[in-house]
């Protein structure tokens, strides 16, 4: 098309009037270069075409003659469509079917001859194509000329995958006009085809193997960029001096005495490492991960301890206050009798409550002192501070740490602790700019959970078993997806739970409610009323999902299960199982999807948080899972985080990079380097 840049608007399209040009703006696009740099979200390969008696079951290819075509209602299901074809080639015939699809019958035209690809299978008991897509080709064309790969795009109900792709070809003459954001020597050295080339690929694909090798030059940038980005964090970070805070075992040893139990030994080869990191002159940077009570607390403790004895304030920073509340008294019971002075400050304390913990931190009265983000208020200012712990932050951002510098002059080091395990490749593309430790084992003791997933006709039956075990003294969590009831969603809610069951089966019982919208007291009494034994069961919302301890505590109970990604059921999951009683996890729902069903059996048959996490990152993407898909850090079109081989690649290619010095040629590449600092390093 003649005079067509990337800037040029798809208004000025052929074929793009005012109903076309909402709908593509509708999928994001706007430009010429938003249209190009739409992927396909398939591609179906119609070059590898089989003779209708030779194919066996799986997806596959037919070229063949539509015989019959035709519709109809389903006997068993009456809002169920059926579209029936029988295709014939020279060979014999095979049966086609499309399940709510009624426009198939006005785009196949009996007599014609189209190539079809779909699944191949056995289903309500006929061997038959399973949706297949179809192409329609002219009858005189040679069996093995057809031969091109069909590229799928996002659709509408204004755009199609067909038009999108006519688009296309009107303007991929400014492919080559695409900036490329990869340096050309990794290019070389990597045997990368050019930006141009792989998007020219993905849209028009010459050849099966020209279309693997475009996607995986995009996967691989998609990875260096990630990679580079957290290795250059990690090398800000070392060129920023820290004080050493030095080892000494004999300071540590009253700490360790007065646990009532022994470490395991994961937990003393994680302590052993971080405290080594701690005696550096540069600043620790260090993910603790940990299963669902593997003890990764007390491991932080016995680091903050270590910096407590030499003189250095500890912030232990926290997601909620609940959890804020309760690790103080854990670690007011460890670090008290040993003299440690342990600080609350959270953003519900009355101002003069919050101005005498503020004066007792600047005056160093107060040695650890935990809390939530009101940590990072201008107004809080630490005397000494030698270390922050972040307890499941995740990420502790750039601007935090030059905040916590400002007040300490130097870069205090930083431990961050996950009970979300991660698969080790996505820590690498995630994390990369921190060190990794794993409490890969769970103290002695630790119960195992029964998980069972029950419909809605279980529901009576495990109802009375509950009620069985609360007569035995033992107390249950129920966790809702939302506070207040929604006719929209359909979800369960704290506030119908609670009356359905109070006024209903478990009437004769103790219930109370707990949400993110009480007030901070009101959520610290009715935690102690549950500690103390005296509510049988506790209705609430994920605000328990992260660090609630109560050993009586033996049934969970999750409403909507299906509406929890595997990493927060495993999280809720944790919340039972720390005392002496048998626990039991319930997963609610009436979902009849086979891909939901999958993911929730999975947690019927493994308490490994790690082979969970790797479950979900398979079924769900990694930006789902760890929450990046509001900042677009994850949202991989292309890449794998689990292929290992391609994540250590990238890894090896953006340290010799970096190290090579070569960043400032590249201005483009330093500006996206930047710009992917900022939003994979803040909160």
């Amino acid at each position: 098309m003649v005079g067509v840049k990337l800037s040029t608007p798809l208004s000025d399209l052929k074929g793009v009037g005012d109903v076309v040009s909402r709908g593509l703006g509708r999928l994001g696009l706007h430009t010429v270069q938003d249209l190009l740099e739409f992927f396909p979200r398939r591609w179906d390969d119609y070059s590898e075409v089989s003779t209708i008696s030779q194919i066996r079951p799986g997806l596959v290819t037919v070229r063949g003659r539509v015989e019959h075509v035709a519709h109809r209602r389903s006997f068993r299901n009456r809002k169920l469509s059926v579209t029936e074809a029988i295709i014939a080639d020279s060979t014999g015939t095979i049966r086609a079917v499309w399940f709510n699809q009624p426009f198939i019958k006005a785009q196949l035209k009996e007599g014609e001859t189209y190539a079809l690809r779909g699944k191949f299978e056995f289903k309500s008991n006929f061997l038959s194509l399973q949706n297949p897509v179809i192409e329609p080709i002219k009858a005189d064309q040679p069996p093995g000329t057809h031969g091109h790969i069909i590229p799928t795009y996002k659709e509408n109900n204004a755009i199609t995958s067909k038009l999108i792709a006519k688009l296309v070809a009107q303007v991929l003459v400014c492919v080559d006009e695409l900036e490329d954001g990869m340096p050309p020597e990794v290019l070389r050295q990597e045997g990368l085809m050019s930006y141009g080339q792989s998007i020219r690929e993905l849209h028009q694909p010459t050849s099966a193997a020209m279309l693997q090798a475009a996607r995986d030059r995009l996967a691989f940038e998609e990875l260096f960029m990630l990679m580079v980005t957290s290795l250059a964090i990690k090398q800000d970070i070392q060129t920023e001096p820290a004080r050493a805070i030095e080892f000494d075992v004999t300071k540590l040893r009253p700490a360790l005495d007065s646990l009532k139990f022994s470490l395991t030994g994961a937990q003393k080869k994680t302590a052993w490492v971080i405290l080594q990191d701690m005696g550096r002159t540069k600043p620790m940077n260090r993910l603790l991960e940990g299963d669902v009570g593997s003890g990764k607390t007390i491991v932080a403790l016995l680091a903050a301890y270590m910096a407590n004895t030499q003189g250095y304030q500890v912030a232990l920073m926290v997601p909620t206050e609940i959890l804020a509340r309760q690790h103080v008294v854990s670690a007011s019971k460890l670090l008290e009798p040993l003299g440690v002075s342990v600080g609350l400050l959270v953003g519900s304390l009355k101002p003069s409550e919050k101005q005498t913990v503020k004066a007792s931190i600047a005056s160093h009265a107060i040695q650890l002192v935990i809390g939530t983000h009101a940590l990072l208020e201008e107004s809080v200012v630490f005397a000494n501070l030698g270390l922050v712990i972040i307890d499941e932050q995740h990420r502790f951002g750039v601007s935090q740490r030059r905040l916590l510098k400002a007040q300490s002059e130097v870069m205090p080091h930083v431990l961050t602790m996950t009970a979300t395990p991660i698969p080790r490749s996505l820590a690498l593309v995630v994390y990369g700019e921190l060190d990794v430790s794993i409490i890969d084992e769970l103290p002695p003791g630790r119960q195992a959970i029964e998980t069972k997933l029950v419909a809605a006709d279980g529901r009576q039956a495990m109802e009375a078993h509950i009620d069985e075990l609360i007569d035995q003294g033992q107390q249950v969590f129920v966790v809702c997806p939302l506070i207040d009831q929604s006719d929209t969603l359909g979800l369960k809610s704290v506030q119908a739970e609670f009356t359905r069951l109070s006024e209903g089966v478990f009437a004769h019982r103790r219930l109370e409610v707990l949400h993110g919208k009480l007030k901070a007291a009101e959520k610290e009494h009715i935690m102690a009323e549950f500690v103390a034994g005296t509510i049988d069961i506790l209705i609430a919302t994920t605000v328990i999902e992260v660090g609630v301890d109560i050993p009586n505590a033996s049934i969970m109970v999750i409403e909507s299960a299906e509406r929890f990604g595997l990493a927060a059921l495993h999280q809720l999951r944790g919340r039972v199982g720390r005392g002496a009683h048998k626990s039991y996890c319930y997963l609610m729902s009436e979902s009849d999807n086979p891909m939901t069903l999958k993911r929730l059996r999975a947690m019927e048959r493994t308490n490994d948080g790690f082979r969970l996490s790797q479950i979900d990152l398979e079924m769900r993407g990694p930006g789902e899972i760890y929450g990046a898909r509001q900042h677009g850090v994850l949202d991989l079109r292309m890449a794998n985080v689990m292929d290992t081989k391609l994540v250590a690649r990238v890894r090896s290619s953006a340290e010799a990079f970096l190290s090579s010095g070569n960043m400032l040629k590249y201005p483009h590449i330093l500006k996206r380097l930047n710009k992917l600092k900022a939003i994979t390093t803040l909160d």
